[in-house]
């Protein structure tokens, strides 16, 4: 890992901002504002930052009018996509941070199962969802897949999502 935690947890909280300003501003990249949490900030209150921008999110995406979108440089997310891709960034990151401080992390199957098939519907359907997850996002090598070394992820809704995007190269 490149980064510090607090750097990484600070990217957390700021991912989950631009998502909420993104799908706020509506369809059209709107580049007019800077959004910037400190990384030098205690870890205590990053924490509580990452908590806030998930509450911040969450209330945008529960309240969003059904054919509601949001800019995002991978397509127009609906309100699924940024729930997902917000997912997607807590979870990854989380174990970024988890490894390097040598603690063990697996988040909850279901969770895992439901970001995964969101944003990257051409992952493996066989195996564990997490490390299929992990896999996804560059992260890990399965035993019949090798790492990607480049990835993206599907964050418009499913329905416009063509079988023969395969989001990896």
């Amino acid at each position: 890992m490149e980064w510090t935690t607090r750097q990484v947890v600070a990217h957390i909280a700021n991912t989950l901002l631009w998502y909420a300003f993104d799908f706020a501003a509506g369809d059209t990249e709107l580049s007019t504002a800077d959004v910037a949490v400190r990384d030098d900030a205690e870890p205590a209150e990053l924490v509580r930052t990452v908590s806030a921008s998930v509450r911040l999110l969450a209330a945008l995406v529960q309240t969003a009018e059904g054919d509601r979108r949001g800019w995002h440089p991978r397509g127009r997310a609906d309100a699924s996509g940024f729930a997902a891709m917000a997912c997607d960034e807590l979870l990854v990151h989380t174990d970024d941070v988890a490894r390097a401080a040598g603690v063990p992390f697996a988040p909850p199957p279901e969770l895992a199962e439901a970001t995964l098939r969101r944003l990257f519907p051409w992952a493996p359907a066989d195996g564990e969802p997490w490390p299929n997850l992990l896999w996804a996002n560059g992260r890990i090598a399965l035993p019949d897949r090798p790492r990607l070394e480049t990835w993206t992820w599907h964050c418009a809704p499913l329905s416009e999502w063509e079988p023969s995007d395969s989001g990896c190269a």
